[in-house]
């Protein structure tokens, strides 16, 4: 059998950065495990970096927690020559108001956005069909209960981001043959998808989607994306799966939209507040289905990100091409 290979649809296009853009060469460290043992450091070596504690030397930083903020924020302060970060997810919400000083000083940051996609978009479109077919009730029923459910082959399908996760599950989706249209920021087509359309158009498009799949950044642009107001323009049959962050969705709508049927169903990877607390009635809910940030597992993740930082550690080296360049900015 042909081993599948993961670059086939991870194509994250590399940037290159001028000469005098390109952070200064030193050894490479590994926060919070500065030990050099670990899979990042292992992941550094191969790519022919080098791996010390962390000191006036160190030029190169892999950042390996996605939530202590203020140990990356004082090791920045601490050591001003640092000029390229390694963030360990693709979304850097947790830290983007930190950092934003330190990239306006000319520290580079790149994330891990595009890594993640195959496991993301998988579990993205486990959430849609479990959702079309009635999986939460099915799940829940003591009872034999009616035929019910929905097909997705020809469905209308709307996806609210345009980065490697929207990509992947696109690609995902060509079977069952839906009509696509990827909503974003930026006016550019999506070769693959049937319709691209920016979030000035979202609502047009929103009242006609029959699955409307979140795969956004957490900006402020796109807090409470999914409020009340866009909850009632859906239509009955439609259902949302969000795997982006929690707070695209406003729960309190949420819960009201599924007691009063407003929507068929949804499907979270990520809640707001994240975890969700123990009792919330989407737990109980039998148009829900909950999974705790699942979508990439430990287990899932440990090669993807050891790739990515082997793809940067060559570019701090030799070519100046970084893949996952992030804006702290504009939160991605």
């Amino acid at each position: 059998m042909t081993e599948f290979n993961h670059s086939e649809v991870l194509a994250e296009q590399p940037e290159a950065l001028a000469e005098d853009q390109r952070p200064e060469v030193g050894p490479i460290s590994v926060l919070p495990d500065n030990d050099g043992a670990g899979s990042a450091a292992a992941a550094v070596r191969e790519a022919g970096g080098e791996v010390a504690a962390l000191s006036d030397a160190t030029r190169g930083l892999i950042y390996t927690s996605p939530r202590d903020v203020e140990t990356l924020v004082q090791t920045l302060e601490a050591h001003p020559d640092i000029g390229w970060v390694q963030l360990p997810f693709a979304g850097i919400d947790n830290f983007a108001k930190a950092i934003t000083g330190f990239a306006e000083q000319g520290v580079l940051f790149t994330s891990a956005k595009g890594a993640y996609a195959q496991p993301v978009a998988e579990h993205a479109l486990m959430l849609t069909l479990a959702l079309q077919r009635d999986l939460g009730v099915r799940l829940r029923a003591t009872e034999w209960g009616e035929k019910t459910g929905r097909s997705l082959y020809g469905a209308n399908v709307v996806i609210v981001g345009a980065g490697g996760i929207a990509l992947e599950y696109l690609r995902l989706l060509r079977p069952f043959g839906v009509r696509s249209t990827i909503v974003r920021r930026r006016a550019t087509e999506v070769a693959s998808a049937d319709r691209t359309v920016t979030f000035e158009q979202f609502d047009e498009v929103l009242a006609d989607a029959d699955v409307v799949m979140l795969a956004a950044a957490a900006t402020e642009e796109t807090r409470s994306l999914i409020n009340a107001n866009r909850l009632a323009a859906m239509k009955p049959n439609a259902v949302l799966v969000n795997i982006a962050r929690g707070p695209l969705v406003d729960t309190d709508a949420l819960v009201q939209a599924l007691d009063n049927g407003a929507i068929y169903g949804a499907g979270l990877d990520v809640t707001d507040p994240e975890p969700l607390p123990a009792g919330h009635p989407l737990y109980s809910h039998e148009r829900c289905i909950i999974t705790p940030h699942a979508a990439d597992t430990p287990d899932m993740v440990r090669p993807l990100i050891a790739g990515r930082i082997r793809d940067n550690v060559r570019a701090f080296l030799e070519t100046g091409e970084f893949v996952g360049i992030a804006d702290p900015k504009i939160g991605y």
